[in-house]
């Protein structure tokens, strides 16, 4: 099964994908940190939704993301 790791709704604003914490292949459990983002200086942290292992990154470092894209994808057993 593979879950979608989502960026949060913040709501008119739109945030910098800052940095990854954690690599494709790694065991990640519910509620660790993933992803950083930026906005307006402040660092907002996106959390793992399930545990299992980080399979994909869809979105980079450097990238604006929006309410609901999709960052990347987390594969369970």
């Amino acid at each position: 099964m593979r879950e979608a790791i989502l960026v949060p709704d913040l709501g008119d604003e739109t945030p910098l994908l800052n940095l990854w914490i954690a690599a494709p292949g790694d065991l990640v459990y519910a509620g660790d940190r993933l992803v950083e983002l930026l906005l307006d200086e402040l660092i907002i942290d996106v959390t793992a939704p399930i545990t299992g292992r980080l399979a994909e990154k869809i979105a980079n470092p450097g990238q604006q993301v929006t309410a609901g894209q999709i960052l990347g994808w987390i594969e369970t057993q």
